[in-house]
């Protein structure tokens, strides 16, 4: 049986095993997926791990079929992206509608879940945030930071504090039990991410990698995605 190797951004998780067993069932075939920071996933094809079929932000995309690790022309996206504030479910939604809600709700907040603000979309935006709030120094002690966003809303569902709060892409909050999404960021922080895939120069099936690009992007993902939060 064929091994369909996928190196993907954490927020297209939901998108891929979505159709995995309809897929695998259909093409007689097994997918392999890796899914993280979309910095760590661009060192990890870099590095040559094996892949057919990347994910990551369009523009990381781009920047690899000029560097010719992905196929000039393959280029596909699934949808945009929101980043959002998540809480445990069952916990009270925070008021998170304006600069000064938002900077209130991590004031209060015993812990802040976050994906690695140095390798991840949301992680490295949501610093940003915090650095134009003035909050960056006030709450790095509290900031709980983990490889990607769904690794880091597993752990604040998972975690006995009270009082806490997330930001990450919407994706990897609507598909972690147990957390709930309040809301997206407020209009002056907003973050619409465009996941986009492309396949790999590399790859050892290109046309079975083909025809998983096609159903990513095509009507047998759609609702998964739109469930999921993404925007088309």
């Amino acid at each position: 049986m064929l091994t369909l190797n996928i190196l993907s951004g954490g927020a297209a998780a939901s998108a891929v095993k979505g159709v995995q067993a309809n897929f695998e069932r259909e093409h007689d075939c097994t997918l392999e997926g890796r899914f993280s920071a979309v910095g760590e996933i661009r060192d990890a094809l870099l590095a040559g791990a094996p892949c057919d079929l990347v994910i990551l932000t369009r523009s990381l995309i781009e920047q690899l079929s000029v560097s010719g690790h992905v196929v000039h022309g393959s280029a596909q996206s699934l949808g945009k992206v929101q980043t959002g504030i998540a809480v445990k479910r069952g916990t009270p939604y925070p008021t998170v509608d304006s600069r000064k809600a938002l900077a209130h709700a991590f004031r209060q907040a015993k812990a802040i879940y976050c994906p690695d603000t140095k390798k991840s979309t949301a992680g490295i935006h949501f610093m940003k945030v915090l650095t134009e709030l003035g909050l960056e120094q006030e709450v790095r002690a509290r900031l709980r930071e983990f490889a990607n966003g769904a690794t880091a809303m597993k752990a604040m569902e998972q975690s006995n504090e009270s009082d806490l709060i997330g930001c990450t892409q919407a994706t990897e909050i609507n598909y972690t039990e147990g957390v709930a999404l309040v809301a997206n960021l407020p209009k002056e922080f907003e973050l619409a991410t465009d996941y986009t895939l492309g396949l790999c120069r590399q790859s050892a099936h290109p046309a079975l990698a083909k025809q998983l690009a096609q159903w990513l992007t095509g009507p047998q993902s759609e609702h998964i995605r739109r469930q999921g939060g993404f925007e088309f």
